[in-house]
């Protein structure tokens, strides 16, 4: 996993990915006490930067291979990522879901045109089910963050950051984004090491999912104790990836642990000061930023909101909790 391997599936992505823009707001940064950019990843075919690393894998498929069909499993964003991409290139996806995830992802996943097969994320396993549903049917399994090609997608995001604000004068700031397996996280860290050197990337976590910034203290793969319970289900994963892991240990600065109450209060936030709608776990970055300050150095924080799926009542909560 390297530099190159994103440099070359930016080229797969070009025309076909978004470039997401980098906003900002006064209001944000007053909160912050630093300047505030926000990456908006949520503006991303599907909603979510999944669709990076899933077009990523895809087009880089053997034809015949991807003409049998691919298969993943996901809560949601890398679903709807893979159901995008594999329509896109003529083939099918079978996509595993749990059963708890927010509606939205679920119904858009099907109109997308994948088979869904639900699970109960507390006591059965996505890896045996997608493993045994590969071998039965010769489908390929798109995973979704500890794939070489599918982080090499994500790393486009740092790609882009680095331009941007290179574009904005601004070579030195802290980059924090939700993480969850850490193929966004890793990926971006890769390129930033190579265009900017000067920004340092920080995993943002959900308090109890905390395995990443666990695992960056104790220089070994922590696990969680649990996998479900969190409004955060988009970067809700048992642990780290043996792959993500050696580039974030690498690469990373220290991860930040922001609380639920802080991921819908960066929702409403987002919504009011910059128009655009984020996801609680897509929110965690920004939380971060806003609420944790003095965990982080410097004047400058870019954030990436990386998903913005979130089902209606969640997004009502948020808003009348903390909107104005």
């Amino acid at each position: 996993m390297n530099y190159d391997m994103i440099q070359a599936a930016a080229q797969r992505l070009n025309g076909k990915a978004r470039v997401t823009p980098l906003l900002s707001s006064p209001f944000l940064d007053d909160v912050a006490g630093r300047k505030v950019f926000v990456k908006a990843e949520c503006l991303q075919h599907t909603g979510s930067f999944k669709f990076r690393g899933a077009w990523s894998a895809i087009s880089a498929l053997d034809p015949d291979l991807r003409a049998k069909g691919v298969i993943a499993y996901s809560s949601g964003n890398h679903a709807q990522g893979v159901a995008l991409a594999a329509r896109e290139h003529g083939t099918t996806a079978v996509i595993i879901m749990p059963a708890d995830a927010p509606k939205l992802k679920i119904e858009n996943t099907r109109t997308l045109g994948a088979e869904v097969v639900l699970y109960d994320r507390a006591t059965e396993d996505r890896d045996e089910i997608g493993a045994r549903l590969a071998r039965e049917r010769g489908l390929t399994l798109i995973k979704p963050f500890d794939d070489p090609l599918v982080i090499a997608g994500q790393g486009s995001v740092g790609l882009e950051i680095a331009q941007q604000a290179a574009e904005i004068g601004i070579s030195k700031a802290e980059v924090l984004v939700p993480c969850g397996g850490g193929g966004l996280t890793s990926g971006t860290a890769l390129a930033l090491d190579q265009l900017a050197p000067d920004m340092t990337v920080h995993p943002a976590e959900p308090e109890n999912f905390d395995d990443a910034t666990r695992s960056l203290v104790s220089g070994e793969i922590e696990q969680n104790a649990q996998s479900a319970g969190s409004i955060c289900d988009a970067i809700i994963t048992p642990s780290v990836g043996n792959i993500t892991f050696p580039i974030l240990k690498r690469l990373c600065g220290a991860g930040v642990v922001v609380s639920e109450d802080e991921c819908l209060h960066a929702m409403a936030m987002a919504f009011t000061r910059l128009k655009i709608v984020i996801e609680p776990g897509g929110a965690a970055a920004l939380a971060g930023a806003l609420f944790h300050s003095d965990q982080l150095d410097g004047d400058t924080a870019i954030c990436v909101a990386s998903g913005g799926n979130v089902d209606s009542d969640m997004f009502q909560t948020a808003l009348a909790k903390y909107g104005i």
